[in-house]
């Protein structure tokens, strides 16, 4: 899988990290998302690996829709951001469809209220890491750890307690460790099939025509609502959602 995301938008997350990271780590109890992965969990710090109240899942990177072979699973990457990700759930509300979020850490633990609106729309939360830093998988499981399990945490209190079912290395940087460490915390690391280049911001016809073109090749779309304009990205979602309805595809999640 390609990366993406761009030294800006990852020095400027990554800055805001580090002045929250000493404070995630002394987070008090969150609750789990008992229908998701099992019931209430225990106090997490940056040392825990797995917990008995967290249902263990798979460490394979998923790519595959819950509703089959026609399934489609819109992702969303790097929010939620205050402009854009409203934009975002308002063009989803119209057209029907759930999906899954991808939320750096800082940006959850900075905008709460957006979290909640995310979770009581029906989408689901996917840990997208602290920092946004695409080099993860070139640094210590130290390091991999602190980003993974931070932003889990911060994400949930944010949430109001709903916990993020997966996990997306920034860029695709996984390692087998960061894998099985999320799987352990109940999140099974995600994929994608279509990168919808948004983040180039290239014009929304090229951002429709690609996606159409590459979705032959699986089911989980990639878009941004955050880390500059996505205007774009809100109007080619208004283009691709009734065109795929209309083509017999079926929007769901990623499996677990």
């Amino acid at each position: 899988m390609a990366r993406h995301g761009g030294r800006g938008w990852n020095g400027k997350v990554f800055g805001a990290a580090l002045g929250v990271t000493l404070l995630a780590a002394g987070a008090s109890v969150w609750t789990a998302q008992a229908d998701a992965v099992g019931g209430t969990s225990p106090k997490a710090t940056t040392s825990t690996a797995a917990s008995s109240a967290v249902k263990p899942v798979a460490v394979t990177i998923v790519h595959a829709s819950d509703k089959g072979a026609h399934g489609v699973n819109i992702t969303i990457d790097d929010g939620p951001d205050p402009v854009w990700t409203p934009q975002v759930l308002d063009v989803l509300r119209q057209y029907g469809v759930k999906a899954t979020f991808c939320m750096v850490g800082t940006q959850a633990q900075a905008h709460p209220d957006l979290v909640k609106q995310v979770v009581a729309a029906g989408h689901r939360l996917c840990d997208h890491s602290v920092s946004h830093d695409t080099t993860m998988d070139k640094k210590s499981e130290a390091y991999q750890s602190q980003q993974i399990l931070d932003a889990e945490r911060m994400i949930t209190e944010a949430s109001g307690g709903v916990r993020p079912m997966y996990y997306r290395a920034p860029g695709g940087a996984f390692t087998p460790y960061s894998r099985k460490l999320a799987a352990s915390r109940g999140m099974r690391p995600l994929g994608w099939n279509v990168d919808s280049k948004d983040f180039e911001r290239p014009g929304t016809d090229a951002i429709v025509a690609t996606v159409e073109q590459e979705l032959p090749g699986g089911p989980t779309i990639l878009f941004h609502d955050a880390g500059g304009d996505r205007s774009q990205t809100v109007e080619a979602l208004r283009q691709i959602l009734p065109r795929l309805k209309e083509q017999g595809y079926s929007y769901g999640f990623p499996v677990r």
